[in-house]
């Protein structure tokens, strides 16, 4: 019997807990319970696992600042740091991953992939930038940085006089090395891509690729992975069991099914939270309305019961 095809987006405490200061045996430990979660699946499907980076390629960006600061080391530019990001999870996930298959005896071959990801470089988003990225800097080393490297910063919200730089999150229109990926999963290879979002690139007007220096919402470069491979459902693996309307309100309501009007009905409402819930929301639904049968967000450990989790279609029937 022919397998399914599922993309899976790793997010949330899947890697790294709020809580915790990010050494690799943390890391390497949650990787390895996620995974766990998630190996019963390869009896139906094949798979591909994408990841986040956020709190990784902060790291990186600060290790980045230090070299610069003691030792004159030139700063990577954010394109490269996403990749250093991409080969070190992408290492991570597949080590572990294979110690998981060899304790259930499962054969199959794991591939980890450099994924370049396409935007637009005149995409709207570059017009206002709101991605926070890097330390936090005092308004006069921030004025000095801007004028220095071109740098945009906005006050940190966490930090009493703190500015942080932002940059793009410019919306992902193709993904490089896509038939490869389509080729190698369906052969029933596991593949590891399109992490942190992707490195984001644009085509010049030379059709020469080209670094940009933005930030790409990993869900949303997720499921436009899962349409183009035509996958059959597409997971968004977070830090709570189900989607809510007014989330930790006295009128929370939990989710179990959404169908494609309800959802944007409650994302015109703002009843999801645009710092975390709307854009999985968002990317859920744009997978859907590409062809794919089925979306779920859920949290990792519960994914094994089939019972939990928000399923949106464009249409849900029982």
């Amino acid at each position: 019997m022919k397998k399914k095809l599922a993309v899976i987006a790793l997010g949330g405490n899947a890697l790294l807990r709020s809580e915790q200061n990010g050494t690799i045996e943390e890391q390497e430990k949650n990787t390895y319970d996620t995974l766990r979660n998630i190996i019963f699946m390869l009896k139906d499907y094949n798979i591909v696992i994408t990841h986040g980076n956020g709190p990784q390629v902060g790291n990186i960006m600060l290790r980045n600042d230090a070299g610069e600061e003691l030792y004159e080391i030139p700063q990577m530019p954010l394109d490269v740091c996403v990749a250093d990001s991409q080969g070190g999870i992408g290492y991570m996930i597949e080590r572990v991953l294979r110690n998981v298959l060899m304790e259930e005896k499962i054969q199959r071959e794991v591939i980890s992939l450099i994924t370049q990801v396409v935007v637009d470089n005149k995409d709207t988003a570059f017009e206002n930038p709101t991605k926070r990225v890097g330390r936090i800097y005092t308004k006069k080393e921030a004025d000095e940085l801007t004028k220095e490297k071109g740098w945009i910063f906005k006050p940190s919200p966490k930090v009493e006089a703190g500015w942080r730089r932002v940059v793009a999150s410019p919306k992902p229109i193709n993904i490089f090395n896509i038939k490869a990926i389509e080729k190698l999963v369906t052969e029933g290879n596991i593949v590891i891509a399109t992490g942190g979002g992707g490195i984001p690139v644009y085509i010049d007007a030379e059709k020469q690729i080209r670094p940009v220096e933005a930030v790409i919402d990993k869900d949303r470069a997720s499921s436009l992975l899962a349409s183009k491979i035509k996958a059959d459902e597409f997971y968004i693996l977070t830090d709570v069991n189900y989607v809510y309307v007014n989330y930790r309100q006295h009128n929370e309501k939990k989710l179990d099914f959404l169908n494609r009007q309800d959802a944007l009905d409650y994302l015109k409402a703002g009843k999801f939270g645009e710092g975390n819930m709307a854009p999985k929301i968002r990317a859920a639904l744009s997978f859907v309305e590409n062809g794919g049968k089925k979306s779920v967000i859920t949290e990792a450990i519960k994914l094994p019961d089939k019972t939990f989790g928000t399923k949106i279609t464009v249409e849900y029937e029982d």
